[in-house]
């Protein structure tokens, strides 16, 4: 009479037949380290944020201008029961923000006091560089936006890496009124 493998005896034996399969598997070759970071355009210009710190991308949110504020600071939006202030941040490097609304993007930074929605032109996704193709950025940048320029990546297109949590700590960012 043959007895009847319990459930746990047969997970056991799928295991062992899984293990010595998988030993014959070839091994993957190491890879590059690679770099991931939100891809997105102001203007005639790509950039890349670092993963970490974007915290969310939106659609651009229904909002409430503010009174007494710099032209770049669009106004406030409600954002889950918390306030988002909105920046243009086209405005804010003294560029004119595109004119087509339906590819704009408001990319959410996150750090320490700044909770604020930086609005771009369009935002293209998640990019992916091998680390080591990682250039330093160059001394002779031009513009506003060169003081948060951490380097760039070539390839069909440049892309500059830009830090949101270094525009959020700069004097300048927070300096709203008029």
């Amino acid at each position: 009479m043959s007895h009847s493998l319990t459930a746990f005896e047969l997970l056991l034996q799928i295991d062992r037949r899984c293990r010595l399969l998988g030993a014959e598997l070839p091994s993957q070759p190491a890879h590059r380290d690679s770099w991931s970071g939100i891809g997105f355009r102001l203007g005639e210009h790509w950039y890349v944020a670092p993963m970490g710190e974007v915290s969310e991308v939106l659609h651009e949110p229904r909002h409430t201008a503010l009174p007494g504020v710099k032209p770049w600071v669009r106004g406030v939006a409600n954002l889950r029961g918390r306030l988002l202030p909105l920046m243009d941040l086209c405005g804010f490097f003294g560029h004119e923000l595109s004119s087509v609304r339906k590819q704009r993007r408001v990319l959410v930074v996150d750090l320490e006091e700044v909770f604020a929605g930086l609005l771009v032109d369009e935002v293209l996704g998640l990019q992916h560089f091998a680390q080591d193709s990682l250039e330093s950025a160059s001394t002779h940048l031009e513009g506003p936006e060169s003081a948060f320029i951490h380097g760039r990546f070539s390839g069909e297109r440049q892309w500059q890496v830009f830090s949101p949590f270094a525009l959020a700590r700069s004097p300048g960012f927070m300096d709203v009124a008029v």
